[in-house]
């Protein structure tokens, strides 16, 4: 069984290569974290505070956790745990649920429309909180897996970037997991003491049918033929 401080090198390593191979983060950044309560939200903000403390550059995090009105979904464990280990954490809400309702027909998902809100809220307290880039938690495999699927079902050689100007030409999203396999991830969350907090979407858990098959593709193999995540 692989250590926990030897996987905690690890990840901090990769996560530190891919900074600074994509000039992911600057001196004087404030970089808002997007902390969803998942295994790798976490893992993110905790590698991106660990580098902070190392880094040759001085930038500064906050976490914004959004509330997107499902019943079910508290923020307090979360909140706790920022408080008690001095992170800089904020809630915003937003009417996700009431809109789901509202908008989609009982034949759409509404993964889609969750992500445009979201999306939107993050910019929105970025420019709040004067914050210079957006962190999000998309590791190695959500990057061969997205590669996959528009390569199969779109026709297209399109996976997600590390570094992202977005269209409004003002706020920059980062990917710093890039390199870190999600196996690493939930080995290193499961014990390092995160309050993991499911989001209580009521489509939680319904699969991604696309996205599980290319999955399990790339599990195969990565069984067969060991070194082909990395590859891709």
């Amino acid at each position: 069984m692989v250590r926990v401080s030897s996987l905690e090198h690890n990840l901090r390593r990769l996560t530190g290569k891919a900074i600074g191979d994509f000039g992911l983060i600057e001196q004087g950044d404030r970089i808002l974290v997007a902390l969803s309560g998942g295994k790798d939200s976490w893992t993110l903000l905790a590698m991106l505070e660990q580098l902070r403390r190392r880094a040759p550059v001085e930038f500064s995090l906050v976490a914004v956790t959004v509330h997107p009105g499902f019943p079910g979904f508290q923020t307090g464990l979360i909140e706790e745990y920022l408080n008690r280990h001095g992170y800089d954490g904020r809630v915003a809400t937003a009417p996700i649920h009431e809109l789901m309702l509202e908008k989609l027909t009982p034949d759409e998902t509404p993964c889609a429309l969750c992500a445009r809100i979201r999306r939107g809220v993050l910019y929105t307290k970025a420019a709040e909180l004067g914050c210079t880039k957006i962190a999000l938690g998309h590791h190695r495999d959500d990057f061969i897996e997205t590669l996959l699927l528009n390569q199969f079902f779109n026709g297209t050689i399109k996976a997600m970037s590390p570094l992202l100007r977005a269209d409004d030409g003002r706020n920059v999203v980062i990917r710093p997991l890039v390199y870190v396999p999600e196996d690493d991830i939930i080995a290193f969350a499961g014990g390092a003491g995160f309050p993991i907090t499911c989001c209580a979407c009521p489509a939680c858990g319904d699969p991604d049918l696309q996205r599980v098959a290319i999955k399990k593709l790339l599990t195969e193999w990565e069984t067969r033929r060991p070194g082909i995540k990395a590859s891709l």
